[in-house]
């Protein structure tokens, strides 16, 4: 039986997806989508649907840590505050910093903001959106003198053109890609994808536009000055915005020649582009990190814009520039005033009567007067000791932030560090004086808001586990134990909430566009019954906008918006011959962050066990990388050694890597380490995507396989990598010598578990060297290894699958050191498809059964693609290898 449904947000993307949560009287948590939330309609993606999978409390901090010691409540936060307090005495306020995160809840976020900018007095709070949307919160309030998404997510389904520019949505962004491609489907929108690498997304688009990394500014750029023409809106223009003919000038300097040189694309594509662009009203631009992470990522958003205000294509239906974010609530992080220029309620920090306006409503003694440090700034201070006392809140900047291994030795310099995560071990609780255990997402209260501006509830369906405590009242507790109690004696996240929508409402009157002072009077049980809806909901009698700015109404001193000139210039740092080729990091379809969620889903571990790099085949060649081998990626501030992946998809001449391994799942491949700290001068935003590079071959000696019962302390090799299993962990591994012996090895990586002496059998061939251990407890396999001098070729998914087998015959256990499943026992492959659980084999089988089939069929027949759908293009690409195979 399970008790009833409980309305709650996804944690993962931008998205927003509401989710039905249910839970069982065995305690299991059941997951789906919610029917009737506007964001989703009941989708969800690979990773939501696995939520389920994630809530285990084996890694779990449940108790306050002082020097690694437990600690209570009291004398934690005593320590927490009197470190700050004896700081700031000595220092100054700018002497500490929070740095905060996008998987806060608005309420966190609003605490900490109001504690650092209104009572410690400095403005050294920057959060970890820094790394994804700066550079669009600096496009938004340049254009248009506020941080305002104009559309809707419905924008989508009424385009008739949707241009997709840094965005690989379909595997990012799900949800809105199906919303997407069935707008297509009903409706014929056209789509066009400005990107790089040939991503998923690609496999659907009318035009792939493979620009150069870095070179979007000159494309728009070029379309500006194609629209200046007979193009232009001078209705609009001349109504509404101010500085055309600067932005103009900018545009033409680049020519359609030039362009085409500077991009590396074919003229004719980007004419079909232009032309594309300028004859259809009903376009949208969407765009994400490809635009953001870059050096010249503001300039790159105002040159979207621009092309969009020059055709008056913004905030009518189907029209306008879109930024979707990356992080659950980047957004609600944006409305307080999470970054370290901004104040909260989208007021200006820079802005002496909105800087009253806040003291005034908090009562605060003082309230920060300049910028504080940006996020690659803030952990500098760290590093040269200007930052006396750090608190990290629901983030990693030890493995996400650029220069990631000077972030480790900033953390581990700094006189006092306190992290609230939920995590006991990450690459950055190893450098806390004090660990605060926090209530992760389904024990929490609280708000989030989506990328189209709208505000949704967070649900509690689970107890917190430990002392497990939400993040603001961490920080309500900091704050009285500072001497500020009147302003902190918050008696839960509802009140928080009313006092954040007054606040929003304060001395605006029109003037600002966050405005959610219908809320401002909500009590607990409104609060709770809390229905998703979009900003600005102002108090009665003002008339809700769904979208802005169709009409003007721009939160300029004169209400008009502002085109920006953006003059090309490319990337901070250039290829040289040490380093020939160009780093680009992301993410993957399944994994989020540095997975201390998915991690821990077998499923969403199913596609790639491993951390890997994406590397072009002539590329590969050249560097003598061969299929499946081990790479090292360096650049001039780290290395990484990772899985090849050689791939057509990738461009020649760079190199894609993931973002999300860390040093506790694999040996070296944070991709942070090999990121430099160079910015966006305007937004503080780093370049993420185009780092300097070169790869070799890893000379391994060895290559191995392995998989177990329990998780291996620390596998004995020079590279490895540690992915879940069902019941189990399977290890990927390679060293540049021969171990001594095996069985030792295969004894570390089992990891014990014996109540007597384990069973060992072995195969050796010396002739090629290839090794084949089990280790058996009774009927059960504990773990097993398989060695290679070159990579290991055995069937992984049925080996794991093995750990829940009973092997009764010596028949059997020798069967098992073949790696493959015995006759009549199908192999399912690599997992394709997360949603469903279907294998790669089991996808060209279905294939060889029909050869005729599309990817709808083989959905129908297999259930690929039927979930969230992010793997049809995939499976569209395996249908169209097969077609071409027998043509």
């Amino acid at each position: 039986m399970t008790a009833a449904a409980v309305r709650t947000t996804c944690p993962y993307c931008g998205v927003g997806c509401g989710i039905l949560a249910g839970r069982a009287t065995d305690g299991a948590v059941t997951i789906e989508g919610d029917t009737e939330h506007p964001a989703n309609s009941g989708r969800l993606c690979s990773k939501g649907a696995a939520l389920g999978e994630t809530l285990s409390l084996d890694d779990r901090l449940l108790h306050p840590l002082v020097d690694g010691e437990r600690a209570g409540w009291d004398a934690a936060l005593d320590l927490v505050a009197s470190r700050f307090s004896g700081a700031i005495e000595q220092y100054g306020p700018d002497s500490v910093a929070f740095y905060v995160s996008g998987q806060l809840l608005t309420e966190d976020y609003y605490v900490a903001n109001k504690l650092m900018k209104g009572y410690i007095g400095s403005a050294n709070i920057d959060t970890n959106s820094r790394l994804c949307m700066a550079s669009s919160v600096a496009g938004h309030r340049r254009a248009f003198g506020s941080d305002t998404v104009p559309g809707a997510y419905e924008d989508l389904e009424l385009a008739d053109l949707v241009v997709l520019v840094g965005s690989n949505l379909a595997w990012c962004h799900p949800v809105l890609y199906q919303r997407l491609l069935a707008a297509r489907d009903k409706r014929g929108t056209r789509i066009v994808v400005i990107d790089p690498r040939r991503t998923s997304t690609c496999e659907h688009a009318d035009l792939h536009l493979p620009l150069a990394s870095g070179t979007d500014v000159a494309l728009f750029n070029g379309l500006l000055a194609h629209l200046g023409g007979a193009s232009l809106d001078h209705g609009y223009i001349e109504a509404h915005t101010n500085g055309l003919q600067p932005a103009l000038e900018a545009a033409r300097k680049v020519t359609p020649v030039e362009a085409a040189r500077i991009t590396g694309l074919d003229r004719r594509d980007i004419a079909a582009f232009y032309k594309l662009f300028e004859t259809t009203p009903r376009t949208v631009t969407v765009y994400s990190q490809g635009v953001n992470q870059s050096s010249a990522g503001t300039d790159k958003v105002n040159a979207i814009i621009n092309c969009h205000l020059a055709t008056g294509r913004i905030g009518k239906p189907g029209m306008g520039p879109f930024s979707v974010t990356g992080q659950p609530n980047a957004m609600g992080g944006r409305e307080v005033g999470g970054l370290a220029n901004m104040l909260a309620a989208h007021m200006d920090l820079d802005n002496a009567g909105h800087r009253r306006i806040v003291q005034e409503f908090w009562g605060s003694p003082r309230v920060a007067d300049k910028p504080g440090l940006k996020a690659v700034d803030l952990f500098r201070a760290v590093g040269d000791g200007r930052i006396k006392a750090l608190w990290i809140m629901g983030t990693n900047p030890a493995d996400s932030m650029p220069e990631a291994d000077t972030v480790r030795a900033a953390l581990e310099a700094c006189p006092f560090v306190a992290v609230s995560d939920i995590v006991r071990h990450t690459d950055t609780t190893a450098y806390a004086h004090v660990l605060l255990p926090s209530a992760a997402w389904g024990e929490k209260e609280g708000t989030v808001t989506n990328s189209e501006r709208r505000i949704s509830r967070q649900r509690a369906f689970l107890p917190s586990p430990g002392e497990a405590r939400p993040d603001w009242w961490q920080l309500a507790e900091v704050g009285k134990r500072m001497g500020f109690a009147q302003a902190f004696a918050y008696d839960g996240p509802s009140g928080v909430f009313a006092e954040h929508a007054r606040l929003s409402a304060a001395g605006n009157n029109g003037t600002r566009d966050f405005d959610i002072g219908a809320y401002g009077s909500l009590n607990q049980a409104q609060y709770e019954g809390l229905a998703p809806f979009q900003w600005p909901a102002p108090a009665a009698g003002t008339v809700r906008q769904q979208r802005f700015f169709a009409q003007g109404g721009f939160f300029t001193p004169d209400r008009r918006a502002r085109f920006a000139p953006t003059p090309y210039r490319p990337p901070a740092t250039t290829t040289t011959t040490d380093y020939p080729l160009i780093l680009n990091t992301g993410r993957m379809r399944d994994q989020w962050h540095t997975m201390t969620r998915t991690g821990k889903s077998p499923r969403l571990m199913a596609q790639f066990g491993e951390p890997h790099a994406e590397i072009n085949p002539r590329d590969a060649a050249a560097y003598a990388i061969g299929p499946a081998g081990l790479a090292t990626v360096s650049t001039e501030h780290g290395s990484v050694v990772v899985r090849a992946l050689i791939t057509d998809r990738q461009p020649q001449g760079a190199v894609f890597l993931p973002m999300h391994w860390t040093a506790q799942l694999s040996s070296l491949a944070r991709a942070g380490s090999l990121v430099g700290g160079a910015l966006d001068p305007v937004s503080g935003q780093p370049e993420l995507k185009h780092t300097p590079a070169t790869i070799a071959p890893f000379a391994a000696d060895w290559y191995g396989y392995a998989v177990g019962r329990h998780r291996p302390a620390r596998p004995v090799a020079d590279y490895w990598a540690l992915a879940r299993t069902r019941n189990g962990w399977r290890t990927e591994l390679a060293g540049a010598k021969q171990p001594d012996d095996w069985q030792a090895v295969l004894q570390a990586l089992a990891g014990g578990g014996f109540d007597q002496p384990p069973d060992v059998v072995t195969f050796t061939d010396a002739g090629s060297r290839r090794q084949r251990l089990a280790l058996f407890n009774g009927n059960q396999l504990i773990a097993a290894l398989f060695t290679s001098p070159e990579p290991v070729q055995a069937a992984r998914d049925y080996l794991a699958g093995a750990l829940d087998q009973a092997f009764e015959t010596p028949q059997q256990r020798y069967g098992l050191l073949a790696a493959r499943p015995p006759v009549g026992q199908p192999d399912p492959g690599a997992c394709l498809c997360a949603c469903l659980g279907v294998g790669r084999n089991q996808i060209l089988a279905a294939i060889g059964r029909n050869r005729r089939a599309d990817a709808e069929a083989i959905g129908r027949e297999t259930g690929a693609g039927t979930g969230c759908g992010s793997c049809r293009a995939e499976i569209a690409a395996l249908v169209e290898a097969n077609l071409q195979a027998g043509a």
